[in-house]
Formats: structure tokens, C-alpha cells, sequence
């Protein structure tokens, strides 16, 4: 199955600071989506006008990992899982990024995979300087957003 996969590096920031923007609902709110929810320990992600995603936690490891399913949302994704593995490199706080399980290499998932990039480079932006670029107001690349 392929997956999409990601790295980036958060300058002078610790896996801990990371940790918090990936495991509450403001630091999700803050650079993922602004219309972030958690009920009955679902977090739910919504993109208006294109729909949305339920994620149960799988596991979290404070500052080091942290592991969804995906419950709802797209075809392609449901089932899927999605991993953020945190660990300290010098001034820079590592983020392996794994969207694991796609059944197959669809056009959709180049999509999310840019997507996912740059909501990345969101997260990044917000431990680093205290500003993502959640949506609505992230980058759009396509009529898909």
C-alpha cells in the first residue's frame, strides 16, 4: 500500500512544543483547520465547503509520537492511519510524517500529499513564530482546496 510521508524541522523548539499543537484542539485549530472539535475522544476536522475528518486517537506519546485513524471523512481515507513521529536533532525538533494504508495511488492523494505539506509547513510556522495558517486561510492549491 503506499503512503504518503513527509520531514520537516521546527527550529528552536522542543518535541514537547510540538507534541501540544498535535494533542489539543487549539494547537490543531491553530494550524490544521480552524473548525476543530474533540467529542468523546474523536477529533473532528472540518473544511468547509468540502466536507471533513473524524480521527480517533490511537496512541500518544508525550513529545514523541502521536497516532490517528481515520473513523470518517473521504473513501481514500477512511481506515487510513496518521503518524507524527517527534524526536529533538540539534536546534530543531524533527517530524517524521507518515499518511499510512492508502488502498491505492490515487490522484486524491497527490493532493492531500501537497495538502498535507502544507499544513505542515503551518505547523512549523505556528511553534515557530506562534502563527499557522489553518483553514480557511491555508494555501489552496486546487478547486479541491
Amino acid at each position: 500500500m503506499p503512503d504518503i510521508l513527509h520531514r520537516i524541522g521546527v527550529k528552536d523548539a522542543t518535541p514537547q512544543q510540538v507534541y501540544d499543537a498535535l494533542t489539543t484542539v487549539d494547537g490543531l485549530a491553530a494550524w490544521w483547520t480552524k473548525d476543530t472539535k474533540e467529542a468523546d475522544g474523536v477529533l473532528q476536522f472540518r473544511f468547509p465547503p468540502v466536507g471533513g475528518f473524524d480521527m480517533e486517537v490511537l496512541e500518544t506519546r508525550p513529545g514523541e509520537h502521536v497516532r490517528w485513524r481515520v473513523a470518517e471523512g473521504p473513501e481514500e481515507w477512511i481506515g487510513t492511519t496518521i503518524d507524527f513521529r517527534l524526536r529533538q536533532d540539534g536546534d530543531y525538533t524533527i517530524v517524521l510524517f507518515e499518511h499510512q494504508g492508502w488502498k491505492e495511488p490515487v490522484e486524491f492523494m497527490n493532493h492531500c500529499s501537497t495538502k498535507w505539506a502544507s499544513y505542515l509547513l503551518s505547523l512549523k510556522s505556528l511553534v515557530e513564530t506562534g502563527r499557522g495558517a489553518p483553514a480557511p486561510d491555508d494555501v489552496q492549491i486546487s478547486n479541491w482546496h
